[in-house]
């Protein structure tokens, strides 16, 4: 029987990447639109809402720094195995439970199994993708965002025909379990027993260089994730209703990008995809504030989604190319600095905005995001 090995990553280890990519965005997705039941059933007000949601990110920023070291200690199959397991138990709970404190616990051991999927299925995807030869991060990270997208629709759909949230979840739990299930075999086994006691270990310059520009792409994510919608109602004169409009534009273009992104950085290179997505996405982030017109706005976020698709996937295979540190341990520092950006993101938006305007702090991100063009050298295949 041939067996999963980061030496010889075939057509399964491919397919097997792809697939634990889709779970992670999917459950996360999934578990949206769950939030107004949530609410509604808990009788919460907003501000305990808000509490209470930042128990995924809390369960996620706890788990992403000791996902490296585990996954040296025990494989990459049994991590994700695990998790995904862990998502398809947690999703039908999170659609019953009836007290805070139960919420809480699930959103916690919700957010710490995403973290954990998230962290080392790049791990695979790193060395798959350098014992492969070729650029294939970009389309392994398309599948998140397609998993997202089918998320929310699917629950949507079968919300909207009025099928109750725990028969919803349970439908959602399924297609993980089946999911890993199908392609646990394609998941990587290797084990680095040298890294197991470096969980804390300091990171080489070049890995806390490629982890502050993936942290400045987050926060670029973040910020129109929150306050697209609110730019463009207040400053755009967009009704509201169709103010969420910035929002799928920015994810379509992202998607389109890293669907074709494997295919563009094998023929420009990581270089220049590093330096074309800073310069574009900055660019686009002036179209947004500069522009009066609310359809020309929307090209902007287009441009953004455009510009920031392949910015990541190109320094996540940064660090499988590095030899300073284990791509383990590598890994889960810089997926943990990045995914800081998306949690401080809005309060950072929101606290410039306060002191100054919603425009200025959206060109300070666009400002930042030049430091990711300037830094084009640090991918240099």
């Amino acid at each position: 029987m041939r067996t999963a090995s980061s030496t010889d990553p075939g057509r399964l280890e491919r397919w097997s990447t792809r697939a634990a990519f889709f779970i992670g965005g999917f459950a996360g997705a999934a578990w949206a639109p769950l939030i107004p039941f949530a609410k509604m059933r808990l009788g919460l007000d907003d501000a305990g809402l808000g509490l209470i949601l930042l128990c995924f990110g809390i369960g996620s920023l706890t788990t992403m720094p000791l996902a490296g070291s585990l996954a040296s200690r025990f494989g990459i199959r049994p991590l994700i195995f695990g998790a995904s397991v862990l998502v398809a138990l947690l999703l039908p709970a999170l659609a019953v439970v009836n007290h805070v404190a139960l919420l809480v616990v699930a959103l916690l051991l919700f957010g710490s199994a995403i973290g954990t999927i998230d962290v080392v299925i790049n791990i695979q995807a790193v060395l798959v993708e350098k014992a492969s030869g070729r650029s294939l991060m970009s389309g392994f990270h398309a599948f998140w965002s397609i998993g997202g997208f089918v998320g929310a629709g699917l629950v949507a759909l079968m919300l909207g025909v009025s099928l109750t949230p725990p028969m919803v979840m349970v439908v959602a739990s399924v297609l993980v379990l089946g999911l890993i299930g199908g392609f646990r075999a394609g998941l990587l086994t290797d084990r680095n027993p040298q890294e197991e006691k470096k969980t804390f270990s300091l990171p080489h310059p070049l890995v806390l260089a490629v982890a502050a520009l993936a942290f400045i792409a987050f926060l670029a994510e973040g910020s129109i994730l929150d306050w697209s919608a609110v730019y463009l109602s207040s400053h755009k004169s967009l009704p509201m209703e169709w103010a969420g409009m910035g929002y799928a534009v920015f994810s379509v273009l992202m998607l389109v990008g890293r669907l074709t992104g494997d295919w563009i950085v094998n023929r420009l290179g990581q270089s220049l995809v590093l330096l074309l997505g800073g310069l574009g996405s900055a660019a686009g982030f002036a179209v947004v504030i500069f522009t009066p017109l609310a359809g020309v706005s929307l090209a902007g976020y287009a441009l953004v989604g455009i510009g920031l698709a392949n910015i990541v996937p190109v320094l996540f295979s940064t660090l499988g190319r590095q030899n300073h540190m284990s791509p383990h341990l590598a890994v889960a520092f810089v997926s943990t600095v990045a995914y800081t950006g998306v949690l401080v993101g809005p309060a950072f938006i929101g606290f410039v905005s306060s002191l100054t305007s919603l425009s200025m702090a959206l060109a300070l991100v666009g400002v930042a995001l030049l430091a990711i063009a300037a830094s084009f050298r640090l991918a240099h295949k």
